[in-house]
């Protein structure tokens, strides 16, 4: 693969700033926009791009390209895109944990690994009671060291992003601890846990519930007093017609959520305030399926859409952890 692949759709960049695709649904959005910044297209040619993740001492963002069995690398000196490491086991979310080390979602595997500083793969959790994990689809790290997950059935379901099984355990999201090699769960009455996401506090957990009914929402939860339990579930959005998938939470409590299904004009990012008011969007011509923050300041918006990655400078910078 190479960013020299023809382009999906007839997309180019914005011929003039501002850039049109990056709109303010609010007054508070405005803030965030930066006049002179538009949106660029780094790389495409993926299946389904998924995972993205920023490692600022190497300048380059990693990524998952789920059918092709693959994580990808985008060098931002170079703009180069190669192979970072083919076969994945059909890896999908991605984050850091809070020594720089790469933790990834497994669907292959049916597991969570962490990449060493030596490139070695040491695997996290893959069973609990006895039990192998569904498919993990994304992941977080909190200040604590703890790595949360969600484990739907997902990537088992067939043979396109990872090996067709029976589940052996319901649909949860789980914490686990590294120091002592524990895992919890969390929560059990999420419908298709996916994308989640600490506030900047900590105080609250986000979970994308992608099967729910009528509509596909966002759940929030307070977190107990010890930090490794939730509690309070209530519906934080409610996307009506959008399928929200993977999101990041800005350093103001702002969620930044992939975003698409169903019609074009769904396609792109949507921007919530903390307490839930849709306050800006990103228009792109793909399905968005995650996102994370990188570059020198954190403040470069990565978008893994369908067969592309996409880039936004911002002027708002992502927590850490996500």
């Amino acid at each position: 693969m190479s960013n020299s692949f023809d382009d999906p759709g007839d997309w180019r960049p914005a011929g003039r700033y501002p850039d049109s695709s990056v709109v303010s649904l609010d007054p508070q959005f405005d803030k965030y926009k930066l006049p002179l910044a538009g949106i660029e297209r780094l790389a495409t040619g993926c299946r389904w791009s998924e995972g993205p993740v920023w490692f600022g001492d190497r300048r380059c963002l990693l990524w998952s390209d789920i059918p092709n069995n693959r994580i990808m690398r985008w060098d931002e000196v170079t703009g180069q895109v190669s192979a970072f490491r083919e076969p994945s086991n059909f890896a999908n979310g991605q984050t850091r944990d809070r020594q720089g080390r790469l933790i990834t979602c497994e669907h292959g595997g049916r597991r969570i690994t962490r990449t060493e500083y030596d490139g070695t793969q040491r695997v996290l959790v893959d069973r609990y009671s006895g039990k192998q994990l569904n498919s993990p689809n994304d992941v977080v790290v909190k200040s604590d060291g703890s790595i949360w997950f969600t484990d739907p059935p997902f990537g088992i379901l067939g043979n396109y992003e990872g090996n067709k099984a029976e589940p052996e355990l319901g649909q949860n999201v789980y914490r686990f601890e590294p120091e002592n090699e524990t895992t919890t769960i969390i929560a059990d009455d999420v419908l298709g846990p996916n994308g989640l996401a600490f506030s900047p506090d900590e105080q609250k957990l986000y979970i994308v519930e992608s099967r729910g009914v009528p509509n596909r929402k966002i759940l929030e939860y307070d977190l107990g007093i010890d930090g490794k339990t939730i509690r309070n579930k209530r519906i934080f959005i409610d996307a009506g017609t959008g399928t929200p998938d993977g999101f990041r939470v800005d350093v103001d409590g702002n969620l930044w959520c992939g975003w698409g299904m169903g019609s074009p004009e769904l396609d792109g990012v949507m921007v919530f305030a903390p307490d839930g008011l849709p306050i800006g969007r990103i228009a792109l011509p793909e399905r968005c399926a995650n996102l994370c923050f990188g570059g020198r300041a954190n403040s470069r918006l990565f978008m893994a859409a369908s067969r592309s990655i996409y880039a936004l400078y911002v002027n708002i910078a992502g927590i850490a952890g996500g």
